[in-house]
């Protein structure tokens, strides 16, 4: 009987849960080290990351699956990579639509004056003319998207209901999603600063993209745009950005990924009013776990059936 080891906390109730849809496998928790270390000699699959300490005892492991999108922690199990006989999964797609709601929450509340109107409130101060200044709305404008997997699409997607102008750079040229103009290759990625009045950051974290906006590319930007970053911090320079910011060479930026994470308390950018961080919170909702979990289950029934799994990453790319 295949043998599943659950390296995360997931609790009793769930891990019940699995036992009783798959009875045909054995299912272990084990999200501490000395755990681990017991209990992954037999095990054939490990679900989230395994501890670097334990791997090398893991002698039958053939699958494991990282219950985020994102799999820039495999640098912190490198030997992983080396394993050509250990499938690695992820949950890309889970998080894709909660995340583009939060994008465009985020345009909107920039675009809308609803930060100050907040501030209003809490005053009772009723200002027509001086919240009507400023505002726009978002037809017409450009949306640029660096990166266009799962998550850019579902961005792409509600800048067609919004009726932007869409455009993306992506490492696949292949790469398609309703509404999207134009797709162009990394190496156009100035042309896409130039002309962008939104730019949102949806690509993954890996050694390509590291640093890929930095102070240099800022500057190509126009001062009346709006940066979002939605993916993984460590792809914008933010000390660049907020001197830009500072400066009035950029007019706003919404982050939800930094680096690091939490963002230091002394960093300008949270002093900064033309700056909204929420705490990597854009891919949490009821509809996000249920989609993690549809992933998860088909990807067991998957593996206890010999078939080609859903989601498999390029571990040496890190997507």
């Amino acid at each position: 009987m295949p043998k599943i080891v659950v390296a995360t906390n997931v609790g009793e109730e769930r891990l019940k849960a699995l036992r009783a849809e798959f009875p045909g496998a054995t299912f272990v928790a084990a999200p501490a080290l000395e755990a681990q270390l017991r209990e992954l000699p037999d095990a054939d699959a490990i679900i989230s990351w395994p501890s670097r300490e334990a791997l090398p005892v893991a002698a039958r492991l053939r699958w494991v699956h990282c219950t985020s999108a994102g799999i820039e922690r495999i640098r912190s199990v490198p030997e992983l990579i080396e394993m050509d006989h250990v499938t690695l999964t992820n949950a890309r797609g889970a998080h894709a639509a909660t995340i583009a709601d939060h994008c465009f929450a985020l345009m909107l509340a920039f675009t809308r004056n609803i930060p100050a109107l907040l501030e209003d409130k809490k005053i009772k101060r009723w200002d027509r003319a001086t919240r009507s200044r400023g505002v726009q709305e978002l037809s017409g404008s450009v949306l640029g998207i660096v990166g266009l997997g799962k998550i850019g699409s579902e961005i792409a997607q509600r800048g067609l209901g919004f009726g932007m102008n869409i455009r993306a750079v992506d490492v696949n040229l292949a790469a398609q999603a309703p509404g999207v103009s134009e797709v162009w290759p990394l190496e156009r990625l100035d042309d896409l600063l130039r002309s962008a009045d939104f730019l949102a950051i949806a690509i993954p974290i890996t050694a390509q993209t590291r640093g890929l906006i930095g102070e240099r590319e800022l500057r190509l930007m126009k001062p009346e745009a709006y940066l979002f970053v939605m993916s993984r911090g460590g792809i914008v320079d933010q000390d660049a950005l907020a001197d830009a910011l500072a400066n009035g060479r950029l007019a706003g930026a919404g982050l939800d990924a930094t680096e690091p994470e939490p963002l230091p308390a002394h960093h300008p950018l949270w002093e900064l009013p033309n700056v909204i961080i929420s705490p990597h919170s854009s891919g949490a909702s009821r509809q996000t776990v249920e989609r993690g979990q549809q992933i998860l289950r088909e990807n067991i029934r998957r593996f206890l059936a010999g078939e080609p799994l859903m989601n498999v990453c390029d571990k040496r790319a890190g997507f």
